[in-house]
């Protein structure tokens, strides 16, 4: 049909409605990431008061971070830890949103407690951070109960062990993100269709057979969401580690992450060797995300 003189095309509206969003995207991201990878082929820095640069030295940079072996040491650090914390967020996650949208249960003040599991999330990591830090200090509170209840004969320096240190920044993570991650898990449970699991229960399945066999299966679309999200999260795991090591990433550098190296090339002002590391972990989570969505199985045609 042909258009009359009164007919209004409502399309330019939507391409109007995403100028702002295009103009915030081109002037904080778009041109940022182009002068990163700019920088990156320059060596640029400081030494005392003397800047040194920008003098262009090629991939030189590149060369640099592969071959003394730290960008190895950071990105097995970095994965550790996201391993670490989000193994036990999804079976909580997933636990506290089968038993949130689950009907039958009749679950009384279900928004009171989905507020409450959500709060943490609000926290600031910093605040966060810092109160665990007194807690699990060598004369905090923790140390204290443990050796009046007579589990220790003399204070444990928590920040000193490995284990201890990688598992109280997970332990933080995963109390601050496990509520966003039950929020969207529950969002994807309760768009499925009732009598999916209605058909299930008649054909004599179990709780535990409707959960892997129905709810799952169907729930892979928002899984690999909430994995890819919470890997490029964790990839970029800065302020908790930062906070409790005092930026050293003790003991034995064990828990220092990829964006704290970065810091420290940005706070000695070496930014062209910061340049270089930003586009190394742009290229990784590319790669990680990719495997993922791969091994997910979702990019196959049915």
């Amino acid at each position: 049909m042909r258009k009359t003189k009164n007919s209004v095309s409502y399309n330019k509206w939507g391409y109007i409605f995403l100028i702002p969003f295009m103009t915030a995207f081109i002037i904080f991201q778009f041109i940022p990431l182009l002068n990163t990878i700019y920088n990156s082929f320059f060596e640029n820095y400081l030494v005392g008061l003397n800047q040194v640069g920008p003098t262009f030295i090629g991939l030189d940079n590149y060369k640099s971070l592969i071959s003394n072996g730290d960008l190895l040491i950071y990105t097995r650090n970095t994965l550790i830890l996201w391993v670490m914390c989000f193994v036990p967020q999804i079976i909580l996650s997933l636990t506290l949103a089968a038993w949130f949208s689950d009907a039958s249960l009749k679950l009384k003040g279900t928004r009171f407690f989905k507020t409450v599991i959500y709060l943490p999330n609000l926290i600031m990591a910093s605040a966060f951070s810092m109160l665990f830090f007194t807690l699990f200090s060598e004369r905090g509170p923790i140390n204290s109960i443990l050796i009046q209840l007579g589990i220790l004969s003399k204070p444990f320096v928590f920040f000193s062990s490995t284990i201890a240190t990688r598992t109280l920044i997970a332990f933080m993570n995963c109390m601050m993100w496990f509520g966003n991650t039950t929020i969207l898990l529950m969002a994807g449970m309760m768009g499925i269709d009732g009598s999916l699991f209605e058909a299930a229960q008649v054909d004599g399945a179990t709780s535990t057979q409707v959960f892997f066999k129905v709810t799952l299966p169907l729930l892979r679309p928002i899984l690999l969401y909430v994995m890819i999200t919470s890997l490029i999260g964790g990839l970029q795991l800065f302020d908790v580690p930062q906070i409790l090591t005092n930026g050293t990433g003790d003991p034995m550098r064990n828990t220092m992450t990829l964006i704290m190296f970065l810091n420290n090339h940005l706070y000695s002002k070496n930014y062209g060797m910061a340049g270089a590391l930003s586009v190394m972990l742009f290229i990784i989570t590319c790669i990680l995300s990719l495997i993922i969505f791969k091994a997910s199985g979702h990019d196959k045609r049915k």
